[in-house]
């Protein structure tokens, strides 16, 4: 019998794509494209405020990291969110504090 080493599950259209290399993915929205890096708490040693909540998000507490992924995006351009604000990022837009 042949193994099946292969995953058999689709991918669906609205799931990020991973980029080469494993620390981003590239996550295409009506919004533009954008690279998103999950964060865990671990990893985490700075206090960010979520533009989606205005929210601190502490040091130990897991999150994402996005900026756009276009040409344009370079370091100022990224931001730190929770994982819930981000995805409800369509319904609720980010606060009109600039960062």
């Amino acid at each position: 019998m042949p193994r099946r080493n292969r995953d058999r599950r689709a991918r669906r259209a609205d799931q990020p794509r991973p980029l080469p290399g494993g620390w981003q993915q590239l996550e295409e929205a009506t919004d533009g494209d954008w690279l998103v890096r999950r964060v865990t708490g671990t990893q985490t040693t700075k206090t960010y405020r979520c533009p989606g909540c205005d929210h601190e998000i502490r040091p130990g507490t897991a999150h994402v990291v996005v900026w756009p992924a276009d040409d344009s995006g370079g370091v100022a351009d990224r931001r730190h969110w929770h994982e819930s604000c981000w995805q409800a990022r369509h319904r609720r837009r980010p606060t009109s504090r600039y960062w």
